[in-house]
């Protein structure tokens, strides 16, 4: 499969947020207004300004106490259900790019149904600017990329817990740095890898990082099969004509 893929190594993860604020930086996007809120993460969540947030977690894994950091970010699903969702209204309002596989909110969003593109996202990464309705998340840089730069938080990135580069040569890198990571952490795992350009390599169990960490098995058909299952339903009825 062609296109780009991000590797993030949560096993390097120091939880700097040098991805976080290079994010910020390259796109133009305004700081918020942040409290505390009981955590040493901050902001609270993603916005229509902070595409990307380093998750901070706190947990016991096996009677140890464990601190979890997690950069997330929009995963440029391979067959994006927010693409999906948004066909039937305005298919030119989320698109693919064609070199890289980015997945690409225009300014066409503004007329879509927020709720419906969020509900549709298994990993509840949209957001809206509430007062040009378009809806925002990361570009993957694609600016950079075509430059032949490395994504703002890659290049930002000190302990080279993100990689970024050719699908195939991120997927060799993941299962090369998840062989390594599993002599010492031996429940570590690859996330949703087939399904999505983000892989993330947990330590653990990858719900202890966040809850939208992984697709809901229940609901995700896989991810790619939602518009396909509804095509299946609606198939019969395409022939018949009002009497």
């Amino acid at each position: 499969m062609s296109g780009k893929s991000f590797l993030v190594d949560l096993t390097k993860c120091t939880a700097c947020r040098g991805c976080q604020v290079a994010c910020k930086q390259w796109n133009g996007l305004p700081a918020e207004q942040t409290k505390n809120w009981g955590s040493h993460q901050n902001p609270k969540d993603l916005s229509y300004t902070t595409y990307k947030v380093v998750r901070f977690e706190e947990v016991e894994v096996k009677g140890k106490l464990n601190w979890l950091f997690m950069p997330e970010q929009c995963r440029h699903c391979i067959e994006p259900p927010c693409m999906a969702a948004a066909e039937g209204t305005d298919p030119q309002a989320i698109v693919r790019d064609q070199m890289t596989g980015a997945v690409l909110f225009t300014d066409r969003t503004a007329k879509l149904n927020f709720q419906e593109i969020k509900d549709a996202c298994p990993y509840n990464i949209p957001r809206q600017d509430p007062k040009t309705k378009k809806l925002t998340k990361c570009t993957m840089c694609i600016d950079r990329v075509y430059d032949g730069l490395l994504p703002a938080c890659v290049q930002a990135c000190p302990t080279g817990a993100m990689a970024f580069g050719d699908r195939d040569e991120m997927l060799a890198l993941a299962n090369k740095r998840l062989t390594a990571a599993k002599k010492r952490y031996p429940d570590a795992v690859l996330v949703n890898a087939e399904d999505v350009r983000v892989l993330y390599l947990c330590a653990v169990d990858p719900k202890l990082y966040h809850k939208f960490m992984m697709a809901d098995a229940s609901s995700s058909l896989p991810l790619y099969s939602r518009k396909e299952a509804l095509a299946t339903l609606l198939r019969p009825f395409r022939n018949l004509t009002s009497v």
